[in-house]
């Protein structure tokens, strides 16, 4: 088993929260996985705007600092988890800095980071939802981010299925591990997706050619799925689906009758962008489930 798989199975599950309400529906997500998994949840309330200006609010409210301000958000998201589940292990920390530095930090020692996509105002969801998009591309961890309109819980199921996308690099696939374990702790079928397209410049008019290329690409796709899922345990439901189409497209209609999406993200080592490729960055952003982006190293 290697390093990436122990923290997976071992390490706490950590969960960035605002005090906004999406940010609390995240935390009973993540409150709920973290039973699901059987591991610690850790919350983490990351703010530097308070570090600079939550002194002079806090004088103007009648309380001495910013530091109580920040205490009282991860403290009754705590309490909120503890009461969900009472025999949970909660831990809640304050840090002044970045919420996403913070948070990619904390990643190197979680099972899985959970955010969600809004905040506070109008300007702060604007902010947050860049925090949701750096850590989903550059934490070391799995990254789910909050999308859609389920009830916010990870048990029961919603729709009874995981999905994953298969891309075209199929060794070795980080996402599609994850994604097996995630099918395993529910208890539901993994459905497993690999899109394909004919390039327009290999279709032909004449009529005994006529749909040859496009039976070679969707075979070949067929090969790469069956390559993608071959250490898959026998003991999980798995269904193979090949569909013709823009991967982002056909990932995003899928995500409608799933309970959570999970995509791969390349890590380039020595690379500073974001890493996350555009099937991924348009899951994060149309999804109608929760998505979890998981690194593969390049």
């Amino acid at each position: 088993m290697n390093a990436a798989v122990e923290r997976t199975l071992g390490g706490p599950l950590v969960v960035g929260v605002d005090g906004s309400e999406p940010s609390l529906r995240a935390v009973d997500w993540a409150a709920d996985e973290a039973v699901l998994r059987g591991v610690p949840l850790r919350l983490v309330y990351a703010c530097l705007w308070e570090r600079y200006e939550g002194a002079a609010l806090a004088r103007d409210i009648g309380k001495p600092t910013a530091l109580p301000l920040a205490q009282d958000v991860a403290g009754a998201a705590a309490e909120r988890a503890r009461v969900r589940h009472p025999d949970l292990e909660v831990t809640a920390d304050v840090v002044f800095e970045e919420p996403e530095y913070a948070l990619v930090r904390e990643g190197r020692h979680a099972s899985a980071l959970v955010v969600g996509t809004r905040g506070r105002s109008g300007i702060a969801e604007m902010l947050l939802g860049s925090v949701s998009l750096a850590v989903a591309a550059h934490a070391d961890c799995p990254v789910i981010v909050l999308r859609g309109s389920h009830d916010n819980r990870a048990t029961p199921p919603v729709r009874r299925r995981v999905v994953v996308g298969v891309g075209e690099d199929v060794k070795d696939s980080e996402a599609v591990r994850f994604a097996v374990e995630e099918a395993r702790r529910r208890g539901v079928p993994l459905e497993a997706l690999r899109a394909w397209r004919c390039p327009a410049h290999e279709s032909t008019d004449h009529p005994l050619m006529s749909g040859e290329p496009a039976r070679l690409h969707e075979a070949r796709a067929a090969e790469e799925l069956e390559a993608a899922l071959r250490d898959v345990p026998a003991d999980i439901d798995v269904r193979r689906r090949t569909v013709e189409g823009h991967a982002r497209r056909v990932l995003l209609a899928a995500s409608h009758e799933a309970d959570l999406l999970v995509v791969g993200a390349r890590r380039r080592e020595g690379h500073f962008g974001l890493q996350l490729g555009r099937v991924a960055h348009v899951a994060l952003h149309h999804s109608a489930c929760p998505v979890a982006v998981v690194p593969q190293p390049a």
